[in-house]
């Protein structure tokens, strides 16, 4: 006969990890990513060419990064395929339980499976081995354990181990998922520089929100046409004065034949006031105007039009094309009013 003993006591032994400190426990991730950094520094940086190289390769031949992992690696491959994409190498996530349950058809001749594992013998990526080699995609793989199933069947495989994770039980990944975090993005980079991505295509692809305004072109946001104040050389102040207010932006352009020959600011009558008085109304624009005011093109960012206005203190910019014809003018309420300072 078996006795079962109810309500016996429990020994509990606690892991020493259990009393580091937050800070400690910081550290232990800190310390995860400088062994990382140093092997990329090593041996390790050849792979790691030979992945970028695979990349590169795949995204010129319109292929695709497949980037799978279960659990909190799958949480890190999700980020790691936003990151590609949005910097120019199209990416996608696929979850390997859903594969193997008709997901896989999402995975097509000529892309690359980027796959991530602490362990290497995941069961949901195992299964999935077989039919991806069968296609004959290439495989990257992210493993803790390169002695593992996952990192011997892979084309190149990186090391991501770390001598702990940064958890009281030595179970949770912790540090390991911060190391793979860190091997996505510096992957991702690396890619894009090897491609020559700018920032002209990275701003095509984030369109939206304060990033997206950030890099938002002067041409965007500038005042154009009717509502670009304009006298000539010649006009009197009092007209000058009618235009700046009717336009309301605090300036009007100053134009001779067709061309930018200089500009009056709201501070420059001000001054103009406190020297001349009421003689003020009887110069002309060309008299007061200030002969060499700072201009910027079109297809600048509008974020570099924000840093000139900020260095020089002025409110507004000239739009000018190469042979300085008036094309606009930016004003930082237009910046304000876009959300994107």
């Amino acid at each position: 006969m078996t006795t079962i003993l109810r309500d016996a006591p429990v020994t509990i032994h606690f892991d020493p990890m259990n009393h580091l400190t937050p800070a400690e426990l910081v550290r232990i991730e800190a310390q995860a990513l400088e062994e990382l950094a140093t092997r990329l520094e090593g041996p390790m940086s050849v792979d790691f060419e030979r992945a970028v190289d695979l990349i590169v390769q795949c995204s010129q031949s319109r292929g695709r990064i497949v980037v799978t992992g279960m659990g909190k690696s799958g949480i890190i491959a999700q980020k790691i395929a936003a990151t590609l994409s949005s910097t120019g190498s199209p990416a996608l996530f696929l979850h390997p339980a859903e594969a193997v349950h008709g997901d896989l058809g999402m995975v097509t001749r000529g892309d690359i499976i980027l796959a991530l594992s602490a362990s290497g013998e995941t069961e949901e990526i195992l299964r999935l081995l077989a039919t991806i080699k069968r296609i004959g995609d290439a495989v990257i793989s992210f493993c803790c354990n390169m002695a593992s199933t996952l990192a011997q069947a892979s084309d190149v495989a990186l090391d991501c181990s770390v001598r702990q994770e940064a958890c009281g039980l030595g179970l949770a990944p912790t540090a390991s998922t911060t190391a793979m975090l860190a091997l996505g993005d510096a992957l991702a980079i690396a890619v894009s520089l090897r491609k020559g991505f700018r920032a002209e295509d990275f701003a095509a692809l984030h369109p939206g929100g304060k990033l997206g305004k950030r890099l938002s072109r002067v041409r965007d946001m500038m005042h154009t046409g009717d509502s670009v104040p304009r006298v000539g050389p010649e006009t009197r102040m009092d007209e000058v004065i009618y235009e700046m207010s009717r336009k309301g932006l605090g300036i009007t352009t100053v134009e001779k034949d067709g061309k930018l020959a200089g500009i009056i600011s709201d501070g420059d009558l001000r001054r103009l006031l406190q020297r001349e008085g009421p003689r003020t109304l009887e110069k002309s624009a060309g008299e007061a105007m200030n002969p060499s005011p700072k201009t910027i093109h079109a297809e600048e960012f509008a974020v570099e039009a924000l840093r000139i206005m900020e260095e020089k203190k002025i409110t507004s910019l000239i739009v000018v094309n190469r042979d300085r014809e008036i094309e606009g003018v930016i004003h930082l309420h237009d910046l304000w009013e876009t959300e994107m300072i």
